[in-house]
């Protein structure tokens, strides 16, 4: 996924601002430059979409620059593309395979049975929940 994002140059007292404007709310910061503002516009995308999929709420497809260019708010800023892994959105289910001491495999399917959970069940709801 490619997300346009509007970036707001720094100087030497101010860092360089990141909006998404697809995304509402997601936003970083960069005080080495354009390169820094991108990589943590990336990781903004992530934690965005991530936060918003753990509440149960859509994510919004990616806009084009140029419908996006046309909003006053952005004028004079520079405008990017910041690349996220689709893999973000994918609730398809994948098999792993994972090696534990059988004492905390014991204590795992304990909690997980506690809870009235699967042990995939409970380590993906612990995950989301951590």
């Amino acid at each position: 996924m490619k997300y346009p994002i509007a970036i707001e140059p720094g100087n030497a007292t101010t860092a360089w601002g990141v909006v998404v404007p697809d995304l509402p709310g997601c936003f970083s910061a960069a005080d080495s430059g354009i390169d820094e503002a991108i990589e943590n516009a990336k990781q903004s995308i992530a934690l965005w979409i991530e936060t918003a999929l753990d509440a149960g709420q859509s994510v919004p497809p990616p806009s084009t620059i140029t419908s996006l260019q046309k909003q006053r708010a952005y004028k004079g800023w520079i405008w990017a593309i910041a690349e996220v892994s689709p893999e973000l959105l994918s609730e398809e289910i994948e098999r792993v395979n994972i090696s534990l001491p059988k004492r905390v495999l014991a204590r795992l399917d304990a909690k997980a049975k506690a809870f009235g959970e699967t042990r995939s069940g409970f380590i993906a709801h612990m995950t989301i929940s951590a």
